[in-house]
């Protein structure tokens, strides 16, 4: 008995031109109006831009609370810094994972390249965990496992991939996030946990997501999130004519309220206020 379930799509979601920071300009994809659909990822900016005006102005020091941000980069450099006396720079093929926890202040300042190409995602911390200590990881190119396959490579940043570990596991959502490159036609399968929220940005050439049996195919146009539903396994194919790149996210819903204003991300109005009153207050900071 095949027990093999493809995924199908369930909606695509294009985002809107943004900017944030001190004047970067990104592509918002994910935000306010997709949480209940995308949990338990709050938020996707992506970047993509060979014009360093477009985004060097860059993000200072600013808060969080309750997330966790992921920044990733295919092209280009940020450096950074933050309130746990963290510092650095994130370079082309890096991670940074960081946990926001009860509170955490950073600043990442992208440097010109020829092309800034990458995404930050927000994602979700579970209302029992919120409140707990910050935490920063570095995640350098080095440390991430690849697989190759019948031309696709998969770079496994997060979570595990047929039994082969990630370079960082969750603490608090054992999120899978993979970086995935295709040559022309080439396709992959990838599974997943059928109860999982699972979705692909797709940030260069065009994806299909249909079964290899299925023809002709459906390509999703770079730019775009596609949401999956029903299933254990994603089927990710390129087009014929050209290579595509593309990251893939799954985890388990939270299923909890959301108090969401600006940088921090609590369940409660009261727990937002208590969060803007501390900052005002300079108390904002537990962490020593």
């Amino acid at each position: 008995m095949d027990t093999r379930h493809y995924r199908t799509v369930a909606e695509t979601v294009s985002g809107t031109p943004a900017v944030d920071g001190a004047g970067v300009k990104l592509v918002r994809v994910l935000g306010p109006k997709t949480t209940e659909r995308f949990d338990p990822f709050l938020m996707l900016d992506a970047f993509d831009s060979e014009n360093p005006a477009d985004y060097t102005k860059g993000f200072p020091w600013h808060p969080h609370r309750g997330i966790e941000t992921v920044t990733f980069l295919i092209r280009g450099r940020i450096d950074h810094g933050d309130s746990l006396g963290n510092s650095g720079t994130i370079g082309s093929g890096d991670c940074q994972w960081m946990t926001a926890g009860s509170g955490i202040i950073h600043q990442e300042m992208p440097k010109a390249a020829s092309r800034m190409l990458g995404l930050q995602l927000w994602i979700n911390m579970p209302a029992a965990h919120k409140m707990d200590d910050p935490a920063y990881h570095d995640i350098t190119a080095d440390m991430v496992p690849e697989i190759n396959e019948n031309g696709a490579t998969v770079r496994i940043i997060g979570g595990s991939l047929n039994g082969t570990d990630g370079a960082f596991r969750g603490t608090y959502v054992d999120a899978l996030l993979l970086d995935v490159a295709l040559q022309p036609g080439a396709g992959i399968d990838i599974p997943v946990d059928e109860l999982d929220t699972v979705f692909v940005y797709s940030m260069e050439g065009k994806v299909s997501f249909d079964p290899e049996s299925l023809e002709p195919k459906t390509y999703i146009e770079y730019r775009k999130a596609v949401r999956l539903e029903n299933g254990n396994l994603v089927r990710l194919t390129a087009s014929t004519s050209e290579s595509a790149r593309l990251v893939l996210f799954a985890a388990k819903p939270l299923k909890e309220p959301i108090a969401w204003g600006g940088p921090i991300v609590m369940n409660t109005r009261e727990e937002l206020d208590t969060a803007f009153m501390e900052l005002e207050r300079e108390t904002f900071i537990r962490h020593r």
